[in-house]
């Protein structure tokens, strides 16, 4: 099927959205102009980076703009004369007003993480998985002026297993996000595509991650902190407190057996050649795969013991990253 002369405006900032974008160009999309956010210091250098998505437009000569709110008289006029048929947003950062959703001939689509409603908002991959979800996919969505509350152009499941991370779930669901992309804008000038509109049940919302999200609690059950190890990571991978320092969790998984119920929850229960095993709140146990010590790589947990043979000691306890009377405080 040939490409629809459809004239795309395209926002967004990720890497996520950048792979759609590249997308779109390489299938032979008419692309005519991209929104970014402003760029952003990055690094130990605090340099100025320029943004995934302009990286790509930069490459095929695209115009790039990068303001810090849209709607205002300047930035309508500009949009206005890119006479956009469709505008494709994705993981862009910004609200669009209403002024903004009304200009494209076809509206404005939106390509998200999650089955919605579930997971409107900012973080729907990690908060899937950080909730234990069994199933994720994507939604082309046409964009109204609430919260990820427009009607459903094409939705795609795929399932979550254990071993999934935020990034083998990003992956997948880029991938499924570009392949609904394209087809949704294949289709859009047809007529032949259907909205539906999102259910009021079920509805959740992904706020953003906090510095909190990333800190262990061994009180927690087993699955729990596993679910927030695969869920951090590589953001912001989770951690505790070991040797005086911070340990990242990288890669876990669930172990056999349970602890007695005098153990005391982040107890080293054996030190094995490949794997930790850590008593949880529950009495499960939680297998410790990959970590990462302050100022090194992630590494195995044999590479590490390689060097230091005595970083683990069975008996050893793996510390909250909170200290109890903090956490309890925090509370209330």
């Amino acid at each position: 099927m040939s490409v629809p002369a459809l004239r795309i405006v395209f926002a967004g900032t990720s890497d996520f959205s950048a792979a759609h974008l590249q997308s779109l160009l390489e299938a032979g999309f008419d692309v005519v102009a991209v929104y970014s956010q402003p760029d952003r210091p990055s690094g130990r250098g605090k340099k100025l980076s320029a943004t995934p998505v302009k990286a790509v437009a930069a490459g095929y000569g695209l115009p790039v703009y990068q303001p810090t709110q849209l709607g205002d008289d300047v930035e309508l006029g500009r949009l206005r004369d890119c006479r956009a048929d469709v505008m494709v947003v994705v993981a862009y950062g910004l609200l669009l007003p209403p002024s903004v959703l009304a200009l494209p001939r076809y509206g404005c689509l939106n390509v998200h993480a999650s089955l919605l409603p579930r997971w409107r908002g900012a973080a729907p991959i990690e908060r899937a998985l950080l909730a234990g979800d069994r199933e994720s996919g994507t939604c082309i969505m046409h964009m109204d002026a609430g919260l990820d509350t427009g009607p459903v152009l094409k939705r795609v499941a795929t399932p979550i297993s254990l071993e999934d991370n935020a990034a083998s779930l990003t992956a997948r669901l880029q991938r499924l996000g570009c392949t609904s992309l394209r087809e949704v804008l294949l289709a859009l000038p047809t007529g032949a595509l259907r909205a539906e509109a999102q259910d009021t049940i079920g509805v959740t919302y992904a706020r953003k991650l906090g510095k909190e999200d990333s800190q262990i609690d061994w009180q927690r059950s087993a699955l729990d902190i596993h679910n927030q190890i695969r869920a951090l990571f590589p953001r912001a991978p989770a951690w505790c407190l070991h040797a005086g320092g911070r340990l990242r969790l990288i890669r876990t998984r669930l172990g056999s057996g349970r602890a007695t119920t005098m153990t005391t929850p982040g107890t080293l229960l054996e030190v094995g050649s490949a794997a930790l095993r850590v008593c949880c709140g529950d009495g499960g146990i939680l297998e410790v795969l990959d970590v990462q010590t302050e100022g090194k790589p992630a590494m195995g947990v044999a590479s590490l013991l390689n060097g230091h043979p005595h970083y683990f000691d069975v008996g050893q306890v793996l510390h909250n990253a909170v200290p109890t009377s903090e956490r309890q405080a925090s509370l209330g």
